[in-house]
């Protein structure tokens, strides 16, 4: 039987911080870090799990508190932030606090299964950077998102000079080279799906279905996962710019024509312009055209008003725990996002 080839520098257990960004999942992560900590504990050398309260507004503030005073949980540490800012801002400020060789991402309703790890680790000493889980099957979604997704993905990759994988959520492990890469990215409108991608490395995905939910419903109503969807287009694509101005000229172009075969056919032959309804209509027409391609330039510059601004991405109201010792793993690129937690 051959040996098992190992990435040189990977042949030893690493070390891993695993963060959970957490909105009111308090009974999610009673059951959630027990399990995750002796999955961990089997799997790495040193282990910390960083549970990111992204504004609960449950009891998970003291189940987390209990939580971090048991022996089993001696790793846990917990980044409580002032409000919610939204599950971008919560991971970001799990990524500037990891100190681990391997990062670990997961969602703390129990959908992402811990007994996935040793997969991901084995893929990492394998000589993959980052290993990202994909869904085998969107069946037990309602129709209007599987049918969402597929339009967001078919349009954040039209034209793209990369490829943002469809299907694919924020359970990942990341090596430290991407996680030094992905803090040295200094803007504030954090689409993370884009970024990973964006980064590169050597990338490996792992087919896997999540598990039902097991206490409380999504967080991501269909406003919401709008919201989001419009964040990642204009972050990382300007194709809705280009078609303004290609449905602009496409629209005046005929509009040119028509009127000079009007003014044309009234100098030759006499005849009034008629049709007064379709003077009206087609200036309702124009006019909302130019109101919609407004909006979409105004999306652009609405990002662009909040990079100038630099408001912190996050604020840290309190934490607690200890985790791994901040000389573990440390970073040699200076996170650009680091003073944003202050």
């Amino acid at each position: 039987m051959a040996p098992v080839m190992h990435a040189p520098g990977r042949e030893c257990l690493p070390t891993v911080s695993c963060i959970v960004p957490s909105f009111n999942e308090a009974e999610s992560l009673r059951e959630l870090l027990p399990r995750l900590s002796d999955v961990l504990r089997m799997q790495a050398s040193a282990w910390e799990i960083l549970v990111v309260d992204d504004g609960s507004r449950d009891d998970s503030a003291a189940v987390l508190r209990q939580l971090a005073a048991l022996p089993r949980l001696s790793g846990l540490k917990v980044l409580q932030l002032s409000r919610n800012f939204g599950k971008e801002a919560a991971l970001s400020a799990g990524l500037v606090q990891a100190r681990g060789d391997v990062v670990m991402m997961m969602d703390a309703d129990l959908q992402h299964d811990p007994a996935l790890i040793p997969q991901f680790l084995d893929a990492w000493r394998h000589g993959a950077d980052m290993v990202y889980a994909v869904r085998t099957s969107r069946q037990d979604e309602p129709g209007f998102k599987r049918w969402g997704s597929r339009l967001f993905y078919g349009l954040l990759n039209r034209g793209a000079r990369f490829e943002v994988p469809a299907d694919a959520g924020d359970f990942r492990l990341m090596d430290r080279r991407v996680v030094d890469a992905l803090l040295a990215l200094p803007e504030r409108n954090r689409f993370m799906k884009g970024l990973y991608a964006w980064v590169g490395f050597n990338t490996l995905a792992l087919p896997y279905q999540p598990a039902a939910r097991a206490h409380g419903q999504s967080k991501f109503r269909p406003l919401r996962l709008a919201q989001l969807a419009l964040d990642g287009l204009t972050a990382f694509t300007n194709w809705p710019l280009r078609a303004v101005s290609a449905c602009g000229m496409l629209l005046a172009l005929p509009a040119l024509l028509y009127g000079a075969y009007l003014t044309a056919m009234y100098l030759l032959y006499g005849h009034k312009v008629s049709g007064w309804t379709t003077i009206v209509v087609s200036l309702m027409l124009f006019c909302g055209l130019q109101l919609v391609s407004l909006g979409i330039v105004g999306e652009y510059v609405g990002r662009i008003f909040e990079e100038v601004k630099g408001r912190p991405l996050y604020l840290v109201k309190d934490q607690w725990g200890h985790g791994l010792s901040a000389t573990v793993g440390s970073s040699q690129v200076q996170p650009a996002v680091a003073a944003q937690g202050h």
